[in-house]
């Protein structure tokens, strides 16, 4: 319990700079905590639950009545002896009208959305663990902007219950911690091994497991994906990726382009389809209630493009998305980890974007796990990093192998 009230007492410290807490609440004396994380203050985006805080989605829209139970992920995560402190901030309903959480690196930069205030209290010092959420890029976007480990789950493989869903067949709930050793003690907690997928209704994207991640009687195989064809990468991201993939062949590892431009823009249009077509039904309730007003005119426009979009239409999306989720395991099967952006560049000045998510939209469709690791700063003091992608249900594995890959020395020269 000294741990979650030395977090506490840091975040009121620090956080009028940063405006990373939508609320926080001082741990109350209780029994000594054990389990792996015991007495371990963490966050929890404002679109889960935690009992006795109220969930706000940071939006005014919404009810201020704290919420009677814990989300699932939180009660697993006080069963191993972590301690809630507090609930940070989000964008509007997860979408994309910013908070006003700064970046703890430079306050006149976005910290990334729509998960801003997890990643900020992370990055702060506040806190070593926060929940965040990811429809797009709510989760690698801000790790990278903000300098920490940000890691998304399998899709499917943490539930949902007491979370605020916007798409149903794209929402994953993940984390953001200080070191990826830190993140694998959150999955030993929310990723059982031995367990199966929880139920949703995207069982289409359930997969068999797959071999493990790393064949250890040959190199590893990495497939550099530098994404020209859907994004513009600045110097820096550029940088990092080509100083990862020249440590990787140090190690001898085999490195190879695939180029699936085409694909990469396919599954980026059907990402926003599906998307506003399921956020628009999921939002109808406050759309249509006397709170409407309340909500951004970003979320409005939203909401009224998603419900153009015929049924027939999203079915259809639905439907090529599996198709191209089976190309892809295919593709990649002898593949044993991808190397990829995570942002175009470091954190973008100004605070009315959350900046491009253009890197991690793909990942997110498909629901395949994706990793955010830093690996350094610009002249400038901003960080950059790399966003490592493995396949279904290979999340232990993609992070052990992101931990050895921070155990070793920089590339030579």
């Amino acid at each position: 319990m000294r741990k979650a009230h030395a977090a506490w007492s840091r975040s009121t410290e620090r956080d009028d700079a940063i405006q990373a807490w939508a609320w926080l609440a001082e741990p109350y004396d209780a029994a000594p905590a054990t389990g792996a994380l015991a007495g371990v203050g963490f966050g929890v985006k404002d679109v889960i639950d935690v009992a006795g805080m109220p969930t706000r989605c940071g939006s005014p829209a919404t009810s201020s009545d704290p919420a009677r139970w814990d989300a699932s992920c939180v009660a697993q995560l006080r069963a191993a002896g972590a301690v809630p402190i507090g609930k940070t901030v989000t964008a509007e309903f997860a979408y994309v009208s910013p908070g006003p959480t700064r970046n703890p690196h430079r306050a006149s930069h976005t910290p990334g959305g729509s998960s801003s205030g997890s990643a900020a209290a992370v990055a702060a010092g506040m806190v070593d663990i926060a929940l965040g959420t990811q429809t797009g890029g709510s989760m690698i976007r801000p790790a990278a902007f903000c300098g920490v480990v940000g890691f998304k789950p399998t899709f499917g493989r943490v539930h949902r219950q007491g979370m605020t869903v916007l798409c149903d067949s794209l929402d994953t709930i993940g984390w953001f911690s200080r070191t990826v050793a830190q993140s694998q003690t959150v999955a030993s907690v929310l990723l059982p091994q031995d367990a199966p997928r929880v139920a949703t209704t995207r069982a289409a994207l359930s997969v068999p497991s797959l071999a493990p991640l790393i064949v250890p009687t040959r190199a590893p195989r990495v497939a550099v994906l530098v994404c020209d064809g859907i994004g513009t990468l600045e110097s820096a991201s550029r940088q990092a990726l080509e100083d990862e993939a020249t440590r990787l062949r140090q190690q001898g590892a085999t490195l190879f382009t695939p180029g699936y431009d085409a694909d990469l823009k396919e599954l980026l249009h059907l990402h926003s389809r599906i998307m506003h077509a399921e956020l628009a039904r999921a939002m109808l309730p406050v759309a249509h209630s006397p709170q409407a007003d309340q909500l951004s005119p970003a979320l409005r426009d939203a909401v009224t493009l998603g419900l153009a979009i015929p049924y027939a239409e999203y079915v259809q999306c639905q439907q090529t998305r599996d198709r191209l989720a089976r190309d892809w395991l295919e593709r990649f099967a002898d593949v044993d980890v991808i190397l990829t952006p995570s942002a175009p560049g470091p954190a973008p000045e100004g605070l009315q974007s959350t900046g491009s998510s253009v890197f991690n939209r793909v990942w997110s469709l498909l629901g395949w796990p994706a990793l955010h690791v830093p690996t350094g700063k610009t002249a400038s003091g901003l960080p950059v990093g790399v966003q490592w992608v493995a396949r279904p249900d290979q999340d232990h594995a993609l992070l052990a192998w992101a931990a050895d890959q921070q155990a070793l020395p920089a590339p030579a020269p």
